[in-house]
């Protein structure tokens, strides 16, 4: 059997964008370099991006502040709902404003966002083979870390729901061969101004 090694992945959710979200804010540029200081130090080998231009245009600015560490566009971490629960799943409380959110997405999208949440787990989680830890840096967008953070903590498949991250806020999951996965970072803004914390959030959610 090959030895395996753990898996640490850093999450991200890409910095504010513009109303037409065809790229960042001066925030959100502003949001990514500060990220990129904080990770300088990180021995990342790759950093996954969302082919869509607030990822991409992110990830650019965190990859300035790094020594080499290769960009790759992926499907698998673009914006997609990653699961669509069935009302019998819900707490009945609220089904229905869960359910109201896939409303009049066409049933083609509604398929292929599961489909590409599964890759994604296959893609981006667990252990690793050889015997070095690897440091992965993924910049997607709000649902896709909500997903791999439900599936770290082997929640409902449906409670990605419910979950939000800030732009530019840092999660870190270890996946290792002999124990289970473990969130050690989660939307996390320290290494922002206070001024650009917590956007991406509602304005009554931000403290």
């Amino acid at each position: 059997m090959a030895a395996m090694a753990a898996r640490y992945l850093y999450l991200v959710r890409h910095g504010e964008a513009l109303p037409d979200e065809s790229g960042l804010t001066e925030a959100g540029r502003r949001q990514a370099e500060h990220l990129g200081r904080r990770l300088a130090s990180a021995p990342l080998s790759v950093i996954h991006h969302s082919p869509l231009p607030r990822a991409r245009q992110t990830a650019e600015l965190i990859a300035g502040r790094l020594d080499g560490v290769p960009l790759r566009s992926a499907e698998t971490a673009g914006d997609y709902f990653p699961y669509v629960p069935r009302r019998d799943e819900l707490p009945p409380a609220f089904a229905d404003t869960l359910l109201s959110r896939f409303a009049g997405h066409p049933d083609e999208e509604l398929r292929r966002g599961p489909a590409l949440a599964r890759e994604a787990l296959a893609e981006f989680t667990g252990p690793v083979e050889g015997a070095e830890p690897r440091h992965e840096l993924v910049v997607t967008h709000n649902f896709l870390v909500a997903w791999l953070v439900r599936a770290a903590h082997d929640a409902p498949a449906w409670r990605w729901m419910g979950m939000n991250q800030g732009n530019a806020s840092l999660t870190v999951i270890r996946y290792a061969p002999d124990r289970p996965a473990s969130v050690l970072i989660h939307n996390d803004m320290g290494h922002l101004p206070e001024e650009l914390r917590w956007t991406g959030f509602p304005p009554e959610l931000r403290v």
